[in-house]
């Protein structure tokens, strides 16, 4: 987090703030912002600024100045003032307003993670990361994660964070996304339970555990559980479903709005159709500011190849676990977003009505993902951290550690 004045850039939230108040500016204008704040100490050549915000991509200087010029209007500045970014002729450009940086989860002082990779039987290899101190919690994977870029994205970097302060979380890149093999034969739903299963074992967890699943992600969490109730404790499902659209289509009529659906995303992410991914980031994230779309889109195609995504689509809109979550034998907590569009809230109820000691409580949200800014996200880490104990573990750990004896 970096403060000027009475602004605030914070980095992991992808925000302009002033006093308090959100400054909506474009990706590319942030990128430009952001860069130049992170090295005030010096002159930003043009070139540097042209690779840091746009990478390989051709363009022209004249995009670049329109891009600071959009920053200091933000700002309040100028380029004839330039009391906030100085333009250095024939160079670049330098921030020159006073900079603080804050420490916290987006400074120095936040949590680092550890990747590692493990492979699959049938010879995938799956990234895994480490992160947090804590009682174990593992979370099944969901859709299209990037271990290294969500560890910095707007989108789910405050999960890791939240998630990581109280546990020692464990988290993986499901098959074909993000830093595992994408190069895959199997997107079945076996290969998924199966993979967690592997994770869990080269992760070293060798105890009983919390289990958490998010989306797609709650019903790889259910089948893990049935399979193995000896290893999960507790299981968290957060936005999940026991039956994907077309498994829960119980009419014709709703069998073939599924049908186009699927049939109409499957095409739209062939053509690589913006238009489309801007309405599929607003049924994610209704209720996020259009920073977040573009976060959301841009770590998508991050993530995976486009045939990917279609296979992915279709293993999504199939799965059902309605037969099997009647036995789950541990405590389950079962949190939903009251006004999801992605996931209706019928199916948090199906899942409570299935899982025998389950609780469910609805969050006043809109987004699929709960984004940090909102009160939703706050209580949704409450929730968690007071079903696993986690809090009290902790606690307790830390009470024992400062009142235990010094070695000399």
């Amino acid at each position: 987090m970096y403060t000027f004045g009475d602004y605030e850039l914070d980095p992991q939230r992808f925000e302009l703030r002033r006093a308090g108040e959100v400054v909506h500016v474009e990706r590319q204008v942030f990128g430009v912002l952001l860069h130049l704040v992170e090295n005030h100490d010096r002159v930003v050549p043009k070139t540097e600024l042209l690779d840091a915000v746009w990478g390989s991509r051709f363009v022209a200087e004249s995009t670049l100045a329109g891009r600071v010029k959009a920053a200091r209007a933000a700002l309040g500045d100028d380029g004839h003032s330039q009391q906030v970014i100085a333009t250095v002729h024939g160079i670049g450009y330098r921030f020159v307003a006073p900079v603080t940086q804050l420490t916290g989860p987006s400074g120095a002082s936040r949590r680092r993670q550890e990747i590692r990779y493990c492979r699959t039987p049938d010879g995938v290899r799956l990234a895994y990361a480490l992160s947090g101190q804590g009682p174990v919690l593992v979370k099944a994977a969901n859709w299209l994660t990037h271990l290294d870029y969500e560890w910095e994205s707007p989108i789910w970097s405050h999960w890791i964070d939240g998630l990581s302060r109280r546990h020692r979380l464990v988290r993986y890149d499901e098959r074909g996304c993000g830093l595992s093999d994408q190069e895959v034969h199997d997107f079945g739903f076996e290969a998924w339970v199966e993979d967690l299963e592997v994770v869990v074992e080269a992760a070293g967890v060798t105890h009983e555990f919390d289990l958490i699943g998010v989306s797609q992600g709650g019903a790889v969490a259910v089948a893990y559980a049935v399979r193995h109730p000896e290893r999960v404790r507790r299981l968290v499902l957060v936005g999940a479903y026991s039956r994907g659209r077309l498994a829960r289509a119980a009419t014709p009529e709703a069998r073939e709005e599924a049908a186009v659906d699927l049939a109409l995303a499957k095409l739209a992410w062939r053509r690589d159709d913006s238009s489309y991914r801007q309405v599929f980031a607003a049924q994610f994230l209704p209720d996020a500011p259009r920073a977040h779309w573009e976060a959301f889109n841009d770590l998508q195609r991050a993530t995976t190849s486009t045939a990917n995504v279609v296979q992915f689509l279709d293993s999504f809109a199939r799965i059902d676990v309605s037969g099997i979550a009647g036995r789950v034998r541990c405590p389950t907590l079962i949190l939903h977003s009251r006004l999801d569009q992605r996931v209706p809230q019928s199916q948090a109820r199906e899942l409570a009505t299935l899982i025998p000691d389950s609780r469910l409580r609805f969050l006043d949200s809109g987004n699929h993902i709960l984004t940090a800014d909102e009160p939703a996200w706050a209580e949704l880490l409450e929730e968690i951290e007071a079903f696993t104990g986690a809090s009290s573990d902790v606690t307790s750990a830390d009470e024992a550690r400062a009142h235990a004896p010094r070695s000399r």
